[in-house]
Protein backbone atom coordinates (compact mmCIF):
# COMPACT_ATOMS: atom_id res chain seq x y z
CA UNK A 1 0.00 0.00 0.00
CA UNK A 2 0.83 3.58 -1.04
CA UNK A 3 0.71 5.77 1.77
CA UNK A 4 0.70 8.72 -0.05
CA UNK A 5 -2.41 7.37 -1.93
CA UNK A 6 -4.27 5.92 1.52
CA UNK A 7 -7.61 7.25 1.81
CA UNK A 8 -6.60 7.53 5.88
CA UNK A 9 -7.46 10.72 7.30
CA UNK A 10 -4.42 11.14 9.85
CA UNK A 11 -4.39 13.51 13.13
CA UNK A 12 -2.95 16.55 13.32
CA UNK A 13 -1.38 16.06 16.69
CA UNK A 14 1.87 14.49 15.25
CA UNK A 15 2.15 17.13 13.02
CA UNK A 16 4.46 19.31 15.17
CA UNK A 17 6.36 16.56 16.70
CA UNK A 18 10.32 16.40 16.10
CA UNK A 19 12.91 13.84 15.62
CA UNK A 20 16.33 13.10 16.50
CA UNK A 21 18.45 14.44 13.71
CA UNK A 22 21.11 11.96 15.25
CA UNK A 23 19.35 8.90 13.42
CA UNK A 24 18.39 10.67 10.54
CA UNK A 25 22.59 11.52 9.88
CA UNK A 26 23.40 7.82 10.72
CA UNK A 27 20.75 6.85 8.28
CA UNK A 28 22.24 8.72 5.60
CA UNK A 29 25.71 7.79 6.69
CA UNK A 30 24.95 3.67 6.44
CA UNK A 31 24.10 4.62 2.59
CA UNK A 32 27.20 6.13 2.14
CA UNK A 33 28.94 3.00 3.34
CA UNK A 34 26.74 0.51 1.40
CA UNK A 35 28.03 2.85 -2.07
CA UNK A 36 31.90 2.15 -0.91
CA UNK A 37 32.19 5.66 1.31
CA UNK A 38 34.25 5.43 4.38
CA UNK A 39 32.88 7.56 6.91
CA UNK A 40 34.24 8.91 10.48
CA UNK A 41 31.32 8.96 12.91
CA UNK A 42 30.75 11.32 15.15
CA UNK A 43 27.01 11.24 15.48
CA UNK A 44 25.23 9.17 17.47
CA UNK A 45 25.38 9.84 21.35
CA UNK A 46 26.04 5.94 22.54
CA UNK A 47 29.14 4.67 24.44
CA UNK A 48 31.35 2.60 22.20
CA UNK A 49 32.10 -0.10 25.20
CA UNK A 50 30.19 -2.98 25.25
CA UNK A 51 27.51 -3.92 28.26
CA UNK A 52 29.37 -5.24 31.28
CA UNK A 53 29.68 -8.80 31.40
CA UNK A 54 27.94 -9.73 34.59
CA UNK A 55 24.79 -7.10 33.32
CA UNK A 56 24.54 -9.28 30.38
CA UNK A 57 25.23 -12.45 32.48
CA UNK A 58 22.25 -11.28 34.97
CA UNK A 59 19.52 -10.89 32.08
CA UNK A 60 20.74 -14.29 30.55
CA UNK A 61 19.85 -15.58 34.06
CA UNK A 62 16.66 -14.06 34.00
CA UNK A 63 15.49 -15.64 30.54
CA UNK A 64 16.59 -18.95 31.89
CA UNK A 65 14.89 -18.13 35.21
CA UNK A 66 11.76 -17.47 33.53
CA UNK A 67 11.45 -13.95 34.14
CA UNK A 68 9.46 -13.46 31.07
CA UNK A 69 6.28 -12.38 32.22
CA UNK A 70 4.65 -9.47 33.05
CA UNK A 71 5.94 -7.48 35.88
CA UNK A 72 3.92 -4.98 38.02
CA UNK A 73 3.50 -1.79 36.35
CA UNK A 74 5.74 0.44 38.00
CA UNK A 75 8.97 -2.07 38.17
CA UNK A 76 9.90 -5.24 39.97
CA UNK A 77 9.88 -4.07 43.38
CA UNK A 78 13.79 -4.89 43.77
CA UNK A 79 14.71 -2.52 41.02
CA UNK A 80 13.04 0.29 42.55
CA UNK A 81 14.71 -0.28 46.18
CA UNK A 82 17.62 -0.25 44.40
CA UNK A 83 17.27 2.58 42.50
CA UNK A 84 16.46 4.63 45.26
CA UNK A 85 19.32 3.70 47.21
CA UNK A 86 21.60 4.67 44.03
CA UNK A 87 20.13 8.13 44.39
CA UNK A 88 21.63 8.75 47.21
CA UNK A 89 24.42 9.31 45.50
CA UNK A 90 23.36 12.80 44.26
CA UNK A 91 21.93 13.90 47.42
CA UNK A 92 18.30 11.99 47.73
CA UNK A 93 16.35 10.37 49.81
CA UNK A 94 13.88 8.91 48.19
CA UNK A 95 11.90 5.76 48.69
CA UNK A 96 11.23 2.99 46.36
CA UNK A 97 7.84 4.48 46.18
CA UNK A 98 8.76 7.26 44.48
CA UNK A 99 10.42 5.46 41.70
CA UNK A 100 8.64 4.21 38.48
CA UNK A 101 10.62 1.91 36.28
CA UNK A 102 10.46 2.73 31.95
CA UNK A 103 11.41 1.61 28.73
CA UNK A 104 14.21 4.04 28.61
CA UNK A 105 13.76 7.67 30.02
CA UNK A 106 11.92 9.39 26.72
CA UNK A 107 8.80 7.29 28.07
CA UNK A 108 9.39 8.62 31.88
CA UNK A 109 10.12 12.07 30.22
CA UNK A 110 6.91 11.54 27.54
CA UNK A 111 4.17 10.39 31.19
CA UNK A 112 5.68 13.14 33.27
CA UNK A 113 4.86 16.07 30.88
CA UNK A 114 1.60 14.57 30.04
CA UNK A 115 1.24 14.33 34.21
CA UNK A 116 2.03 17.75 34.31
CA UNK A 117 1.18 19.90 31.38
CA UNK A 118 -2.45 21.28 31.15
CA UNK A 119 -2.95 22.55 28.09
CA UNK A 120 -1.74 26.29 27.47
CA UNK A 121 1.13 25.99 29.95
CA UNK A 122 4.26 27.40 29.34
CA UNK A 123 7.34 24.91 29.77
CA UNK A 124 10.66 26.61 29.87
CA UNK A 125 12.93 24.46 27.80
CA UNK A 126 16.88 24.65 26.91
CA UNK A 127 18.01 26.11 23.77
CA UNK A 128 19.81 24.50 22.31
CA UNK A 129 18.68 21.36 24.14
CA UNK A 130 17.51 17.78 23.33
CA UNK A 131 14.61 18.15 20.48
CA UNK A 132 12.12 15.66 22.62
CA UNK A 133 11.37 18.03 25.17
CA UNK A 134 9.39 20.42 22.93
CA UNK A 135 7.78 17.86 20.90
CA UNK A 136 5.96 16.53 24.16
CA UNK A 137 5.33 19.74 25.52
CA UNK A 138 3.44 20.42 22.19
CA UNK A 139 1.98 17.50 22.38
CA UNK A 140 0.10 17.48 25.65
CA UNK A 141 -0.98 21.02 24.69
CA UNK A 142 1.89 23.23 25.94
CA UNK A 143 3.83 25.91 24.90
CA UNK A 144 7.66 25.57 24.48
CA UNK A 145 9.66 28.94 25.62
CA UNK A 146 13.11 28.47 25.22
CA UNK A 147 16.15 29.75 27.27
CA UNK A 148 19.25 30.34 26.30
CA UNK A 149 22.49 28.50 28.08
CA UNK A 150 25.50 30.39 28.94
CA UNK A 151 28.23 29.73 26.18
CA UNK A 152 30.95 32.10 27.90
CA UNK A 153 30.38 29.72 31.03
CA UNK A 154 30.18 26.76 29.13
CA UNK A 155 26.74 26.32 28.85
CA UNK A 156 25.51 26.68 32.07
CA UNK A 157 22.02 27.78 32.11
CA UNK A 158 21.24 31.60 32.45
CA UNK A 159 19.35 31.90 35.06
CA UNK A 160 18.72 35.67 34.36
CA UNK A 161 17.25 34.57 31.34
CA UNK A 162 14.70 32.15 32.84
CA UNK A 163 13.83 34.52 35.12
CA UNK A 164 12.78 37.03 32.85
CA UNK A 165 11.09 34.54 30.88
CA UNK A 166 8.70 32.68 33.53
CA UNK A 167 5.40 34.51 32.93
CA UNK A 168 2.10 33.81 35.34
CA UNK A 169 1.20 31.02 32.37
CA UNK A 170 4.41 28.88 33.34
CA UNK A 171 4.48 25.65 35.19
CA UNK A 172 6.80 23.50 34.42
CA UNK A 173 10.97 23.94 34.14
CA UNK A 174 13.19 21.36 32.09
CA UNK A 175 16.81 20.76 33.04
CA UNK A 176 19.19 18.74 31.72
CA UNK A 177 22.46 18.80 33.41
CA UNK A 178 24.94 17.58 31.78
CA UNK A 179 23.73 18.43 28.86
CA UNK A 180 22.73 17.26 25.57
CA UNK A 181 24.30 18.57 23.63
CA UNK A 182 26.70 20.92 24.96
CA UNK A 183 28.20 18.93 28.05
CA UNK A 184 27.29 22.22 30.35
CA UNK A 185 26.70 21.29 33.51
CA UNK A 186 25.08 24.31 36.20
CA UNK A 187 27.20 25.77 39.34
CA UNK A 188 26.24 25.11 42.64
CA UNK A 189 25.32 28.76 43.15
CA UNK A 190 23.24 28.44 39.81
CA UNK A 191 21.41 25.54 41.05
CA UNK A 192 20.47 27.25 44.33
CA UNK A 193 18.79 30.46 42.45
CA UNK A 194 17.20 27.83 39.89
CA UNK A 195 15.71 25.88 43.30
CA UNK A 196 14.47 29.42 44.46
CA UNK A 197 12.84 30.76 41.72
CA UNK A 198 10.73 27.35 40.84
CA UNK A 199 9.70 27.48 44.41
CA UNK A 200 9.19 30.85 44.30
CA UNK A 201 6.78 30.50 41.54
CA UNK A 202 5.59 27.56 42.35
CA UNK A 203 7.00 25.84 38.98
CA UNK A 204 7.76 21.94 38.85
CA UNK A 205 10.98 21.08 37.61
CA UNK A 206 12.25 17.94 34.99
CA UNK A 207 15.63 17.32 35.44
CA UNK A 208 16.94 14.71 32.96
CA UNK A 209 20.33 13.38 34.69
CA UNK A 210 20.66 10.44 32.09
CA UNK A 211 24.73 11.93 31.98
CA UNK A 212 24.38 12.75 36.00
CA UNK A 213 27.22 10.12 36.35
CA UNK A 214 28.94 11.47 33.44
CA UNK A 215 30.85 14.18 34.79
CA UNK A 216 34.75 14.93 34.66
CA UNK A 217 34.97 17.15 37.58
CA UNK A 218 33.40 17.56 40.99
CA UNK A 219 30.33 14.93 41.93
CA UNK A 220 27.12 13.82 40.49
CA UNK A 221 24.63 16.03 41.80
CA UNK A 222 20.29 16.93 41.96
CA UNK A 223 18.49 19.85 42.22
CA UNK A 224 15.74 17.50 44.18
CA UNK A 225 18.12 16.85 46.76
CA UNK A 226 18.59 20.99 47.83
CA UNK A 227 15.81 22.25 49.99
CA UNK A 228 12.20 22.03 48.96
CA UNK A 229 12.69 20.77 45.70
CA UNK A 230 11.85 16.90 46.39
CA UNK A 231 8.14 17.72 46.26
CA UNK A 232 7.93 19.93 43.06
CA UNK A 233 10.79 18.03 41.05
CA UNK A 234 11.16 14.37 38.85
CA UNK A 235 14.57 13.19 38.16
CA UNK A 236 14.69 11.15 34.52
CA UNK A 237 17.79 8.89 34.07
CA UNK A 238 18.60 5.52 32.50
CA UNK A 239 21.05 3.11 31.84
CA UNK A 240 21.89 3.79 28.41
CA UNK A 241 24.64 5.91 29.10
CA UNK A 242 26.37 4.77 32.27
CA UNK A 243 26.33 1.60 32.23
CA UNK A 244 26.47 1.02 28.17
CA UNK A 245 22.95 -0.47 28.03
CA UNK A 246 20.92 1.68 25.03
CA UNK A 247 19.45 -0.91 23.66
CA UNK A 248 18.40 -2.68 26.35
CA UNK A 249 15.69 0.36 27.11
CA UNK A 250 16.10 0.41 31.07
CA UNK A 251 15.22 4.11 32.83
CA UNK A 252 13.12 5.49 35.16
CA UNK A 253 11.36 8.38 36.91
CA UNK A 254 11.69 9.18 40.59
CA UNK A 255 8.63 12.04 41.86
CA UNK A 256 6.36 13.18 44.08
CA UNK A 257 4.26 10.48 45.49
CA UNK A 258 1.05 12.20 44.02
CA UNK A 259 2.66 11.42 40.82
CA UNK A 260 3.54 8.31 40.80
CA UNK A 261 -0.09 6.78 40.18
CA UNK A 262 -1.77 9.21 37.46
CA UNK A 263 2.55 7.85 35.80
CA UNK A 264 1.95 4.36 36.14
CA UNK A 265 -1.35 4.63 34.74
CA UNK A 266 0.23 6.57 31.82
CA UNK A 267 2.41 3.58 31.47
CA UNK A 268 -0.03 0.70 31.98
CA UNK A 269 -2.16 2.78 28.68
CA UNK A 270 0.85 2.59 26.35
CA UNK A 271 2.75 -0.30 27.27
CA UNK A 272 1.27 -2.56 30.44
CA UNK A 273 5.15 -3.09 31.95
CA UNK A 274 8.32 -2.43 31.11
CA UNK A 275 10.79 -5.64 30.41
CA UNK A 276 11.44 -7.89 32.95
CA UNK A 277 14.37 -9.74 32.37
CA UNK A 278 15.70 -6.28 31.84
CA UNK A 279 14.61 -5.18 34.50
CA UNK A 280 16.66 -7.64 36.28
CA UNK A 281 19.52 -6.67 34.46
CA UNK A 282 19.57 -3.57 35.88
CA UNK A 283 19.65 -4.80 39.43
CA UNK A 284 22.77 -6.39 38.65
CA UNK A 285 23.81 -2.66 36.73
CA UNK A 286 23.35 -0.88 40.17
CA UNK A 287 24.44 -3.47 42.67
CA UNK A 288 27.39 -5.20 40.84
CA UNK A 289 30.61 -3.43 40.66
CA UNK A 290 31.14 0.15 39.77
CA UNK A 291 34.24 -0.36 37.93
CA UNK A 292 33.52 -0.37 34.53
CA UNK A 293 32.00 2.80 34.83
CA UNK A 294 34.76 4.24 36.56
CA UNK A 295 36.54 2.84 33.50
CA UNK A 296 34.54 4.37 30.53
CA UNK A 297 34.53 7.77 32.59
CA UNK A 298 38.14 8.37 32.41
CA UNK A 299 38.32 7.13 29.16
CA UNK A 300 36.09 9.41 28.25
CA UNK A 301 37.86 12.35 30.06
CA UNK A 302 41.18 11.19 27.78
CA UNK A 303 38.71 11.44 24.34
CA UNK A 304 36.96 15.00 25.46
CA UNK A 305 40.55 16.30 25.85
CA UNK A 306 41.57 14.64 22.43
CA UNK A 307 38.61 16.15 20.50
CA UNK A 308 38.76 19.46 22.37
CA UNK A 309 42.27 20.12 21.97
CA UNK A 310 41.91 18.62 18.08
CA UNK A 311 39.35 20.83 17.42
CA UNK A 312 41.10 24.40 19.01
CA UNK A 313 43.88 23.95 16.63
CA UNK A 314 41.61 24.53 13.86
CA UNK A 315 41.35 27.92 12.31
CA UNK A 316 38.17 29.70 12.53
CA UNK A 317 36.62 27.02 15.35
CA UNK A 318 36.88 27.25 19.20
CA UNK A 319 34.96 24.81 21.76
CA UNK A 320 34.31 24.74 25.06
CA UNK A 321 35.49 21.80 27.14
CA UNK A 322 32.12 19.92 28.38
CA UNK A 323 32.52 19.21 31.93
CA UNK A 324 30.20 16.29 31.47
CA UNK A 325 28.59 13.84 28.89
CA UNK A 326 30.55 13.08 25.98
CA UNK A 327 29.47 15.63 23.43
CA UNK A 328 31.63 18.36 21.80
CA UNK A 329 29.78 21.28 20.99
CA UNK A 330 32.10 23.87 18.81
CA UNK A 331 31.66 27.34 17.64
CA UNK A 332 31.99 27.52 13.87
CA UNK A 333 30.69 30.96 12.98
CA UNK A 334 33.44 32.86 11.66
CA UNK A 335 33.83 29.36 8.85
CA UNK A 336 29.83 29.72 8.33
CA UNK A 337 30.35 34.02 7.88
CA UNK A 338 33.65 33.03 5.24
CA UNK A 339 31.94 30.38 3.52
CA UNK A 340 28.04 31.97 3.82
CA UNK A 341 27.11 28.76 4.87
CA UNK A 342 24.43 27.85 7.64
CA UNK A 343 25.25 25.17 10.52
CA UNK A 344 23.11 22.63 8.94
CA UNK A 345 24.98 23.46 5.43
CA UNK A 346 28.09 22.92 6.97
CA UNK A 347 27.16 19.27 8.34
CA UNK A 348 25.85 18.26 5.27
CA UNK A 349 29.00 18.96 2.88
CA UNK A 350 30.85 17.27 5.81
CA UNK A 351 29.07 14.48 5.33
CA UNK A 352 28.76 14.58 1.74
CA UNK A 353 31.87 15.27 0.66
CA UNK A 354 34.32 14.68 3.66
CA UNK A 355 32.61 11.53 4.51
CA UNK A 356 32.05 12.92 8.55
CA UNK A 357 28.84 12.22 10.37
CA UNK A 358 28.33 15.00 12.64
CA UNK A 359 24.98 16.77 13.39
CA UNK A 360 24.46 20.51 13.09
CA UNK A 361 24.05 22.45 16.32
CA UNK A 362 20.51 23.92 14.65
CA UNK A 363 19.45 20.04 15.61
CA UNK A 364 18.85 20.88 18.95
CA UNK A 365 17.10 23.89 18.57
CA UNK A 366 17.84 27.80 16.95
CA UNK A 367 20.34 28.26 19.71
CA UNK A 368 22.69 25.85 18.10
CA UNK A 369 23.30 27.90 15.10
CA UNK A 370 26.98 28.60 14.41
CA UNK A 371 27.59 25.32 16.04
CA UNK A 372 28.24 21.60 15.38
CA UNK A 373 27.78 18.74 17.85
CA UNK A 374 30.06 15.87 17.89
CA UNK A 375 29.96 12.68 19.89
CA UNK A 376 33.42 11.55 21.39
CA UNK A 377 31.72 8.40 22.64
CA UNK A 378 33.91 6.48 19.81
CA UNK A 379 37.23 5.52 19.19
CA UNK A 380 40.49 7.44 19.07
CA UNK A 381 41.04 6.21 15.76
CA UNK A 382 37.18 7.49 14.44
CA UNK A 383 37.80 11.21 16.48
CA UNK A 384 41.45 11.79 15.16
CA UNK A 385 39.88 10.76 11.59
CA UNK A 386 36.81 12.92 12.00
CA UNK A 387 39.13 16.29 12.89
CA UNK A 388 41.39 15.35 9.76
CA UNK A 389 38.42 15.40 7.70
CA UNK A 390 36.90 18.71 9.54
CA UNK A 391 40.53 20.30 9.15
CA UNK A 392 40.61 19.17 5.63
CA UNK A 393 36.95 20.90 4.87
CA UNK A 394 37.83 24.09 6.29
CA UNK A 395 40.54 24.27 4.73
CA UNK A 396 38.85 23.89 1.41
CA UNK A 397 36.43 25.98 2.29
CA UNK A 398 38.40 28.94 1.69
CA UNK A 399 39.92 28.36 -1.23
CA UNK A 400 36.67 27.01 -2.40
CA UNK A 401 37.59 23.13 -3.68
CA UNK A 402 35.62 20.52 -2.39
CA UNK A 403 37.03 17.05 -1.82
CA UNK A 404 35.62 13.97 -1.52
CA UNK A 405 36.37 11.10 1.60
CA UNK A 406 38.90 8.40 0.63
CA UNK A 407 38.47 5.04 0.51
CA UNK A 408 39.14 3.01 3.51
Amino acid sequence: MDPATSALRLASRTDDLGTEAAYLVLEAAHRLEAAGRHVAHLEIGEPDTPTPAHIIEAGVRALRDGHTRYAVAPGIPELRVAIAESLAERGLSVGPEHVVVTAGAKPALFYAMLALIEPGDEVLCPDPGFPIYESVVRLAGGRPVLYPLDGERGFAPDVQAIAERITPRTSLLVLNLPHNPTGGVAAPADEERLAELAQQHDLAVLSDEVYGRIRYEGTPRSIAALPGMAERTVVVDAFSKTYAMTGWRLGYGAMPTGMVDRVTTLLINAASCTTTFVQHAGIAALRGPQDPVRRMVAALKTKRDLIVNGLDKIDGIRCARPAGAFYAFPNVAPILERAGLKAQGLADRLLADYGAALLAGTAFGPGGEGHLRLSFATSAEQIALGLERIARCVTDLRTSAPSRAPSP
